[in-house]
């Protein structure tokens, strides 16, 4: 009870004027130039990537394996991803999604939810859609699909300077 927390070095106003000086306001030239100097990445690249990247999996597969089977399968884990991922990306990009940024969270989430639902779904179906299933070919697809959007970052304009520190 009579024990008081120790001080630490600077005090929170310290910090607090620190990080007011660092937060600057941008002009609309300068969020403007910004854009330019960082753009987005659209959805539909990465889902364009995604299924040049499934059906190079699915060839693999055909000519590792040898047998239809395995690229049918491939081909499917690669849709488990593409198909849920387009329907994400169509419901993000519409108007309704950026009314606001409250809209937009929840939008996200939904969507999200969606995407993940669907594909859900889509691996429960995959026995009865897809005859003499091969899993690992199916996850292969799936899998590589998936590290697509880990590369998604460094497709950005500038972003070899960047992760060089230049």
């Amino acid at each position: 009870m009579g024990t008081e927390p120790k001080a630490r070095s600077g005090s929170w106003a310290e910090h607090d004027e620190a990080e007011a000086l660092a937060f600057k306001t941008l002009s609309r030239e300068e969020a403007q130039a910004l854009r330019a100097q960082e753009p987005s990445l659209s959805p539909w690249r990465v889902l364009g990537v995604q299924i040049g990247v499934g059906a190079a999996v699915a060839l693999m597969a055909l000519l590792v394996v040898g047998e239809a089977s395995a690229a049918w399968s491939a081909l499917y884990g690669a849709a488990t991803v593409v198909l849920p991922g387009a329907l994400m990306a169509r419901g993000m990009t519409s108007r309704f999604s950026s009314m606001s940024p409250g809209v937009s969270a929840v939008s996200f989430m939904l969507w999200e939810m969606v995407k993940i639902g669907a594909s859900i779904a889509m691996l429960v179906l995959a026995p009865k859609l897809v005859q003499n299933l091969s899993w690992p070919a199916l996850l292969v697809g799936m899998v590589l699909c998936m590290k697509v959007y880990w590369l998604a970052l460094l497709w950005r304009p500038g972003a070899k300077k960047r992760i060089e520190g230049r």
